[in-house]
């Protein structure tokens, strides 16, 4: 058989094998056009945050047992008389007088007693010497103090001037015209301790006319300015009073007066809350003055992400103790509670302006859906891209 026989079987197979790659090339087009739909379904797209709808999910069911609160300036009203979530107690001063008190004398302190007497036949003095002193006389932990020719007198929980009228009072049968002077050296009952958050922290003598806590202060140098919002505490006789640095500083009342004993701490604000989500700061965020409002938290650190965020769906997340969750009334129904905010509308804007974020709050910027829809969008237009390179 020569060549010329041969050629035109071989032109009649050559059609059946082109037509086979082509529908190899649609089945891989086909398959990619399947299997591009199954990835984006069943795989969670690359983002920063939650959609509200994920986080609220089931949440009407109560086995779930989280409380979803819309906040609106109407609801605000009723959340005033709700409990707060966090339990330290930030102002329980106590606003006595300032008036100026003398210094009470204590168990420890020294006092010096002079008594003078003029009669020649004195038990006490001699014609050279008409006074006679007792310097340092301790006040004994009963509160006494003892005086020759008297005894025990007590002495403690008087003034200096109170108790110089009852020695002399006590010294008349003794020496009638005697007169007595006293001076007290404050012991350390009679000292306040400035334990921490001043320039020069330190014990403070009591001088005899009692100082103010903001003398106090100022006499240890000032509250030191590198402190976030600072908290000015007092311990006294087994109590804590506890007064934020700004409102002590504004209230002339709570200028109250020192007394033997106190301490005074001055403490960094360690209220903290957390933002999440799209959100120009994804961080634990640590409170800078005493009240924090939604708004105030979003603008403050750094607004929320322009391309990403959901402005319908900023959320806070709080827990409240088990002990004041109730069914009904001013309480929370559940110990998780999510408040959800729109900042879309004035309604919505107003109410973030007055809910205040309490320590341990989670704020969360929830994202939009439509940066997600994009994504999409973009791995399909990626994938028919791919899919045309195929088939050419």
């Amino acid at each position: 058989m020569d060549k010329t026989e041969t050629m035109p079987a071989m032109g009649r197979e050559m059609p059946s094998f082109a037509g086979a790659f082509r529908g190899m090339l649609n089945l891989r087009r086909l398959a990619t056009l399947l299997v591009i739909p199954a990835m984006v379904a069943g795989c969670s797209m690359p983002r920063g945050a939650a959609l509200q709808q994920e986080v609220l999910r089931g949440a009407d069911d109560p086995a779930l047992g989280v409380q979803v609160f819309e906040v609106t300036r109407a609801s605000i009203d009723i959340l005033r008389d709700w409990p707060l979530g966090d339990a330290e107690q930030r102002n329980n001063w106590t606003t006595a007088s300032a008036a100026p008190t003398a210094r009470i004398i204590r168990a420890g302190d020294l006092m010096s007693i002079s008594i003078w007497d003029s009669q020649p036949d004195s038990l006490l003095t001699t014609a050279e010497q008409r006074m006679v002193t007792m310097n340092e006389v301790p006040v004994s932990a009963s509160g006494r103090v003892f005086v020759p020719y008297v005894g025990e007198l007590r002495v403690a929980g008087m003034s200096t001037e109170m108790a110089r009228r009852t020695i002399q009072q006590e010294m008349l049968s003794i020496v009638p015209d005697g007169q007595v002077q006293l001076s007290v050296t404050p012991g350390a009952g009679n000292t306040i301790d400035v334990v921490t958050g001043v320039a020069r922290p330190g014990r403070l003598q009591l001088p005899e006319i009692s100082p103010t806590v903001l003398s106090v202060i100022a006499e240890a140098g000032g509250i030191s300015p590198t402190l976030r919002n600072p908290l000015v505490r007092l311990n006294r006789a087994g109590v804590a009073y506890t007064v934020p640095a700004q409102e002590l500083f504004a209230n002339p009342a709570y200028d109250i007066q020192m007394r033997g004993g106190d301490r005074i701490l001055v403490e960094e604000d360690q209220r903290s809350y957390i933002m999440l989500g799209a959100s120009g700061v994804q961080d634990v965020v640590y409170f800078e003055r005493e009240h924090v409002t939604v708004l105030d938290a979003i603008s403050n650190n750094g607004g929320l992400a322009q391309a990403r965020a959901n402005l319908q769906g900023v959320l806070v997340l709080r827990e409240y103790p088990a002990s004041v969750v109730r069914p009904d009334g001013p309480y929370p129904r559940e110990e998780e509670v999510v408040f959800t905010f729109d900042l879309t509308s004035a309604d919505g804007l107003f109410a973030a302006d007055r809910f205040n974020v309490h320590s341990g709050d989670v704020i969360l910027a929830t994202e939009s859906a439509l940066p997600l829809i994009a994504q999409v969008m973009g791995v399909m237009r990626n994938a028919g891209q791919t899919v045309r390179g195929f088939s050419n």
